[in-house]
């Protein structure tokens, strides 16, 4: 055998015991007459010691051999070590080698194979392989592989069954472009890889299977905004004989227990809160709600005065900074620029502050007075000490607009503590959304996400009014988990398909297979889906879902380890009856 032990198990009581271990060598320190290395495997590290006056010669002279990175295997003895090391829990031993064996040399690596490296992101990407020998991914890794496990041993304690479904489906048509896969023995036909397994978890619950779940990789070919991977990971699940509740109960369940695993946190009930009530508070559907900064609404205290930016404005809206009167007009310029940038797209911002003594010192003095002041005060809960930052313009693009410097400011505040975890229902979502460039309806989730049964008549007069029978799962800011009761009846389908937009043909040739399933005794159902990779990375305290994927993609979508995605020869290409025009 190749080791005895791990390099993370030896102590103390095992003083004296003969052991064989393997490993990399992650650095030696050669004193001339001493030689200590210390072997790391994916449990810790262990030191070993060379001595001139206690090992074999040829052991001794080999030790100076090694470099960085070395696969060696050593049989030695169990020594009490003279200084010894708290930091690690071999720190009280080391093993005085008496044999070794060189298994693999090694390059030495690009970057050095510490918590603290000197690679950049591109290179370590490069040598992903050597990244996850380093203690952060290493852990990463195995934090998710713990999170899964407490998935699992949850839902399956509930009688849920893990299933699996395809990976080579229909293309369809959910809100993102499909990856495509030529096939080769059907000349001109394509499959694509799921965005999610959405129809085959229905088709589940119309087979019976009552409650599925699947740890399962889906794929979108959309444009990589911040943080998002080309394939990612979901906790996909689906029950059927079910409400609303029933489905929030469960996996609110599921969320209390993955805190409680992993954190040892007692969360009490998760609040809820509307769609609604979250876009004109917050400025956006996913809330962090772990400090306040809530909207304050201003258009009935600051459009009476001769301001005509306020006064031509559809929205104006402000939130109190907590402290933050305290601010140098430095600090505050570099905020005004801050929304200025394009991706906020603000062209101007006011403020106002609250002084200790009661007072209000603002940017606006010439067209309000400390009672109007007064008032914006009362209306974003500003107290002394705060200031009042405040946007005006249309109204949605404002909320978003101020929405980010929500963020921005609690960042800059300290107020997005990673080990404090806020999560919380977002319901009643609309059911359709309003594309203005081609003036069609689109579903705010999919097609087969049921509407709320008592705002079915407004499909005909009012269908932007229509809420849907959807919720999702917020934690500190981050949606980590969607889903919806299901439309499980063909009539209602059909008619959802028609407001889409779809013909009877295209809705047939899209979908057809999940009609004719409805028409078989079709049960109840409804589900929800969790993004693995960022409950992973939250849970973890990290923003960054990267670390917490074994081999990520870039920003680009590319896997610069092994080049891809890259060309295909002519052959293949023949072979799948594909002509490419690079024009």
């Amino acid at each position: 055998m190749y080791r005895s032990h791990n390099c993370g198990e030896l102590n103390a009581s095992h003083v004296n015991a003969q052991v064989t271990l393997a490993g990399w060598v992650q650095k030696s320190r050669d004193k001339g007459f001493m030689n200590w290395v210390d072997l790391r495997d994916r449990y810790g590290i262990t030191q070993l010691l060379f001595d001139e006056s206690r090992s074999e010669k040829s052991v001794f002279e080999l030790a100076k051999t090694l470099g960085r990175e070395f696969v060696i295997q050593v049989k030695g003895t169990v020594i009490e070590r003279e200084a010894k090391n708290k930091n690690i829990p071999t720190g009280d031993i080391e093993i005085l080698v008496a044999e070794m064996t060189i298994l693999n040399a090694s390059l030495t690596p690009p970057f050095t194979i510490e918590d603290e490296t000197d690679g950049g992101e591109d290179i370590r990407m490069k040598y992903r392989y050597l990244d996850i020998r380093r203690n952060p991914v290493k852990n990463s890794l195995l934090f998710r592989h713990k999170v899964a496990q407490a998935v699992r041993n949850y839902l399956s304690n509930l009688d849920f069954c893990e299933v699996e479904t395809p990976y080579l489906i229909k293309s369809t048509p959910e809100g993102a472009r499909d990856f495509v896969v030529p096939s080769r023995m059907n000349e001109g036909q394509f499959y694509a890889l799921p965005q999610s397994p959405q129809t085959f978890k229905q088709l589940l619950m119309v087979g019976g299977m009552d409650k599925y779940f699947q740890i399962v990789k889906c794929f979108r070919d959309e444009d990589l905004r911040a943080d998002r991977q080309p394939e990612f990971t979901q906790i996909d699940c689906e029950m059927a004989f079910v409400e609303q509740e029933d489905i929030l109960n469960v996996f609110e369940g599921l969320t209390r227990h993955l805190l409680k695993e992993i954190h040892g946190l007692e969360v009490e009930k998760f609040p809820r809160m509307t769609y609604d009530h979250a876009m004109k508070t917050y400025g956006n559907d996913k809330p962090d709600i772990r400090f306040g900064m809530e909207f304050g609404e201003l258009n009935a205290v600051a459009q009476h005065r001769e301001f005509p930016v306020f006064n031509s404005a559809e929205l104006v809206v402000g939130i109190a900074a907590p402290g933050c009167a305290a601010f140098t007009r430095k600090e505050i310029d570099a905020l005004i620029d801050w929304v200025r940038r394009p991706q906020i797209g603000a062209t101007g911002m006011v403020y106002v502050k609250c002084e200790e003594d009661g007072t209000y010192k603002s940017s606006v003095d010439k067209f309000y007075d400390q009672a109007d002041l007064a008032q914006w005060a009362k209306a974003t809960g500003a107290k002394a000490g705060d200031m009042i930052f405040v946007l005006s313009g249309p109204a949605d693009k404002t909320r978003t607009q101020l929405s980010a410097l929500r963020m921005e400011l609690a960042t800059r505040l300290g107020l997005r503590n990673p080990a404090e975890f806020a999560p919380l229902w977002v319901v009643d979502f609309p059911l359709l959304e309003l594309d203005e460039e081609s003036g069609r309806w689109h579903a705010m989730h999919h097609p087969f996400t049921s509407p709320k049964p008592e705002d079915m008549e407004l499909l005909a007069t009012n269908p932007g009014k229509v809420r849907a029978n959807a919720y999702d799962m917020v934690l500190n800011g981050n949606e980590i988990g969607g889903g919806s009761i299901r439309i499980h009846d063909k009539a209602t389908q059909q008619l959802m398909f028609k407001y889409l937009g779809f013909t009877e043909e295209e809705a047939r040739n899209q979908f057809g297979f999940l009609m004719d399933a409805f028409q078989f005794g079709a049960p109840p159902h409804g589900g929800l889906a969790f993004g693995l990779d960022r409950l992973v990375a939250i849970l973890g305290g990290q923003e960054t879902i990267r670390d917490f994927i074994a081999f990520p993609k870039n920003n680009s979508g590319r896997d610069v380890m092994i080049d891809a995605p890259s060309v295909i020869d002519d052959l293949q290409l023949n072979e799948l009856h594909i002509k490419l025009d690079m024009r």
